[in-house]
């Protein structure tokens, strides 16, 4: 074999030998689910799954219903079920699938193309054919540009881990922060159905103080609208109950008879001290992915850029080596000639030199490297505002359980004394009561904004949904 030989065979085996020394991870069914896992359970204390067959999707809707089967569920057990069984999560880990096929495929993009040929079929004498032509090709610029497209494509594989692990955590999010107001509607519907009786007490007395002509037409019309107004007040509140479990079933991914699941009917009391943050920027800073997703976006744009650079004034460079087998008759006898060739193909795009490609990627390169800088800033104002929610929500929730609602029981009991010493009158008495349901109910809005703070804390510090912690609280009873 002659050295020009040598050199057309390596050219053509070449990229078959590249491809096959690059690992197969990305052909894994679940390729990139491990890590994603890994990374979202760190935020969220939780499991998830990857459901792709159907003993998967049963062994989790066992699962599932082994979870609901609990006489009320607790927010653990909501966001657990809804990394389980929301099916927009899964989705989004197709997107995962669909990062490493294309990663798969960027392996596969240096192989070379076979063609074959045949003319003369059928001549008398020469049998099959009459001409055999095959051809095999190989794209020299992608072989060159192939380590930078592996890595860009790994690249984008690895946004597309860190993505589904700030999908999870956003989902996990969204259902604490759903359960939290799902009770604390509850609750507080509880609260104003107390204040309701109360009013009706009051407003029946009052009529029957009346038709004595013992209470003035106005005094009278007083405690009635305060009853009809308070009815209205119960109404919305029982109403915002509902839908704020609705929403919670949305998130839970729940459907017919699951979703009779009940939840407690009040909050958990204040933890007796915060979580320790004496550095939650740096913290937020370290383990937030969106900024991981836009570090590597910023290294992708930098290898997309080299790559443009590489390839502006030469887009396609090929190599063909074909080899022509020819029959014919002479005195009877078939004879074959057999010849060989090798060729490159170029292209070079002469009215255009690359310059404004290379402004482009110089262009997007700044631009990404500008969002990441403004992401940094973003996240470390996130991270403080966070937590400054979550101390000052604190401080306000314990105010209204160690100080307001201390005083209104004390202002209540009294009155029960004074009402039972015959010094005070009814109306005095059950307006002391409506009072301390109406301190109540805030102590109630206040417990939960400290705790939707808390659910936030995660989502700051590792990424997702923050949400907001002040939520729109149930219309609270005048006096």
């Amino acid at each position: 074999m002659t050295l020009r030989h040598i050199k057309l065979v390596c050219a053509l085996v070449l990229p078959l030998a590249a491809a096959g020394c690059v690992t197969t991870d990305y052909a894994a069914n679940d390729a990139g689910f491990t890590n994603a896992s890994l990374k979202s359970s760190e935020a969220t204390g939780k499991q998830t799954v990857w459901i792709q067959n159907q003993a998967q999707a049963q062994a989790t809707r066992d699962r599932v219903k082994a979870l609901l089967a609990r006489k009320t569920i607790d927010v653990e057990t909501a966001v657990q079920v809804a990394l389980l069984n929301n099916k927009g999560l899964q989705a989004s880990y197709a997107d995962l699938g669909d990062s490493a096929a294309d990663a798969w495929q960027t392996q596969l993009s240096v192989f070379p193309t076979f063609s074959v040929g045949v003319s003369g079929l059928g001549t008398p004498g020469l049998e099959a054919y009459r001409v055999l032509e095959g051809a095999i090709a190989a794209n020299i610029l992608a072989l060159a540009t192939y380590d930078r497209n592996i890595k860009l494509a790994d690249n984008r594989f690895r946004q597309a881990q860190l993505r589904a692990a700030i999908a999870t955590i956003s989902l996990a999010a969204d259902t604490r922060r759903a359960w939290i107001n799902a009770v604390a509607a509850s609750e507080n519907a509880d609260y104003l159905n107390q204040a309701k009786i109360a009013a009706d007490a009051s407003s029946e007395l009052a009529k029957k103080i009346g038709e004595a002509g013992s209470m003035p037409k106005g005094e009278q019309a007083r405690e009635h609208v305060f009853y009809a107004e308070l009815t209205g007040d119960t109404a919305k509140a029982r109403l915002t109950a509902k839908l704020a479990k609705e929403e919670l079933v949305r998130l839970m991914g729940l459907s017919g008879a699951d979703v009779d699941f009940q939840i407690p009917n009040r909050l958990p009391n204040l933890p007796k001290a915060l979580i320790k943050r004496d550095d939650i920027e740096a913290e937020a800073i370290h383990k937030r992915m969106d900024l991981q997703v836009s570090r590597l976006e910023l290294q992708a744009t930098a290898k997309s850029y080299d790559l443009t650079n590489a390839t502006r004034i030469v887009t396609d460079i090929e190599l063909v080596g074909t080899w022509d087998n020819e029959r014919k008759l002479e005195n009877g006898q078939i004879l074959s000639d057999t010849s060989k060739t090798a060729s490159l193909k170029f292209t070079i795009p002469i009215f255009d030199s690359g310059q404004a490609r290379l402004r482009k990627g110089e262009l997007s390169y700044m631009r990404t490297a500008n969002q990441l800088a403004q992401l940094a800033v973003n996240v470390r104002s996130e991270a403080r505002s966070a937590f400054e929610a979550y101390r000052s929500n604190y401080d306000i929730a314990q105010h209204y359980r160690n100080n307001v609602l201390p005083l209104r029981s004390a202002i209540e009991q009294q009155s029960m004394l004074k009402y039972n010493g015959m010094i005070t009158s009814t109306f005095e008495l059950i307006a002391d009561t409506r009072d301390k349901i109406t301190s109540t109910i805030l102590a109630v809005n206040a417990k939960r904004d400290f705790w939707l703070a808390e659910a936030n804390l995660a989502p700051v510090i590792y990424g997702g949904s923050a949400g907001q912690a002040d939520a729109k609280a149930i219309p609270a009873v005048g006096p």
